[in-house]
This record gives structure tokens, C-alpha cells and sequence, in this order.
């Protein structure tokens, strides 16, 4: 099972669970997985804590509905496939409650939680993993990961090991001198802070991102984010397009994703006073438009 609007990749197993973009999955066969609705909330967050609370427990049930469904048909459910924060997909956020009652939900139907770290791993939400937020009772199945962490791979828990090998295989089985590289990134990270710059320079993005949002209501809105894994979003996609685009005629290097969502996505190195630099840029384009 995986959720709407998310991005795991674009092999087969994979682009079975993906559901961001048509285009992804044009011409390519897929395999009937069920597909569960990924929390849409309204911000600001402290302005709408009874609608967001009605929507989780809204996609909880259709989780649990999809799983009893599927296995009631004869094709059992053997995991859940989740991003802890929907990034292709718009930058779509959930909260702590919703990941703690997804596990339950995994646990009371033998479901395995995957959580894809792939985006979110490494650092960029304050934390190593994006899954840390969430204070779960215990560790999730199966995360994935790639990007920041220099190669792509898997961590699980001891009983999904595999019984025989060969099980899961490939050409190179690995790749040590990408495990020797991460190691020193690691050591890095560690002994530069690195993860507390992230919350610093996280919390000036952030401030000044909903002080634009007061004072250019016509523009931007629906501020969120962990660390600086943060976005914004434009009125309208078109908004978001100009936004894009004139950033980087200011030699500001900002996405899009989503409907009308702009990411931002620093390095790990990102320091406060470059968090000036970009709202400083910022500004001068919402006042352009």
C-alpha cells in the first residue's frame, strides 16, 4: 500500500507506489496495490487543529478500510510504503499522531511500515531521520534511504531478514567505497554540529517565511516545514512558476513541487546568515510581483 501524491521511484516495484505525476507512469504497466489518501492539511497549523485532526483520523480509516478490503479479496496487504514528508508530491506534512497510529494500524494487521528516506533523510529536517519527529513507540520495519546518505539502500529489523541468500541481489551488491565516503560525511556532521544548523537556520526561514506571508497575503501562504526541509506555497500555480523563476534570475536556486508548492532545499552547511540572503532575495521578488 502506498499514498497519493507520493514519489518512491520509477522502477517497476517502485512506480507501483508512486503517484505524483501521470507522466511517471505513462505506458508503463503497474500492479493493482491499494493507494490511501496522504493527509492534506490547512495552515497555519495552530488555526486549524480540529480540521487536521478530523483529517488524520479521515486517512487512518481509509488505510485500515483499503487493508481489510485487499486481504478480504485474497491479495493480503504486506506493507505500508510512506514518505514522512511528501516532497514530489508538494511538501505535504503529517503529524506525530498520524505516524503513531499508522504503526498501530501496521501492527494490528501484520502490515510492514516502510518509511522512504530517501528525501528526508540524512539531516535536512534537524534530525538524521525525518522519522525521528514522530516519537514512534518503536522503530519502523524498513526505511529507505539514497541522496544525502551518497548511496542507496535499506536498514530493517531483525526478523525481516532474509532466510536464504541471494534473496535480494544484484550486480554489485553494494558499493564500499560510497560506505567509506558516508562514514566521513557522518563524522562531519557530528563533530561540525551540522544538525543543530540545520534548527537554526531552519527557525530564520521559518520566521521570516510567515512574516512574508502576513505581509504578502496575495502572494504566498501555507507555510511548513522540519529544518530546513521547508516549502511555501504560491496562490495559484502560476504564482509559484513566476516565484521559481525570478529567484533564479537573483541567483537563488529554489523547486517546485506539487500543485503550487516552492521547496527549498539547502545543504547541510546552509549557516542563518544565508537564510537572510534568501529572504533578503525573496522579498525583492514578491514586491516585483
Amino acid at each position: 500500500m502506498a499514498e497519493a501524491s507520493a514519489f518512491h521511484g520509477r522502477t517497476m516495484g517502485c512506480l507501483a507506489t508512486t503517484h505524483s505525476k501521470a507522466i511517471h507512469k505513462l505506458d508503463i504497466p503497474s500492479l493493482d496495490w491499494p493507494i490511501a489518501r496522504f493527509p492534506q492539511y490547512k495552515y497555519p497549523l495552530e488555526e486549524h487543529t480540529r480540521e487536521n485532526a478530523e483529517e488524520d483520523k479521515k486517512c487512518l480509516e481509509i488505510v485500515e478500510d483499503l487493508i481489510h478490503k485487499f486481504n478480504g479479496a485474497g491479495k493480503p496487504v504486506a506493507g505500508i510504503v510512506i514518505e514522512p514528508i511528501q516532497a514530489e508530491g508538494g511538501d505535504n506534512h503529517a503529524s506525530p499522531e498520524f505516524f503513531q497510529k499508522l504503526q498501530q494500524i501496521a501492527k494490528r494487521t501484520g502490515a510492514a511500515l516502510l518509511i522512504d528516506e530517501v528525501q528526508t533523510g540524512g539531516g535536512p529536517t534537524g534530525k538524521f531521520w525525518g522519522h525521528e519527529h514522530f516519537n514512534l513507540p518503536e522503530a519502523p520495519d524498513v526505511v529507505t534511504f539514497s541522496k544525502k546518505m551518497l548511496t542507496g539502500g535499506y536498514y530493517f529489523k531483525e526478523e525481516f531478514m532474509p532466510s536464504l541468500g541471494y534473496r535480494i541481489y544484484n550486480t554489485w551488491m553494494g558499493d564500499p567505497a560510497k560506505v567509506i565516503m558516508l562514514e566521513e560525511v557522518i563524522r562531519v556532521i557530528r563533530r561540525d554540529l551540522l544538525l543543530e544548523t540545520v534548527q537554526e537556520s531552519g527557525d530564520v526561514l521559518m520566521k521570516g517565511l510567515l512574516e512574508f506571508e502576513k505581509k504578502y497575503p496575495q502572494h504566498i501562504n501555507s507555510t511548513r516545514g522540519r529544518g530546513t526541509f521547508i516549502a511555501f506555497n504560491g496562490t495559484n500555480t502560476s504564482k509559484r512558476d513566476s516565484i521559481v523563476g525570478r529567484l533564479k534570475l537573483k541567483g537563488i536556486h529554489a523547486g517546485g513541487c506539487g500543485e503550487k508548492a516552492v521547496r527549498i532545499r539547502p545543504a547541510l552547511i546552509f549557516q542563518p546568515h544565508h537564510a537572510n540572503i534568501f529572504l533578503d532575495r525573496l522579498e525583492k521578488v514578491l514586491c516585483e510581483l
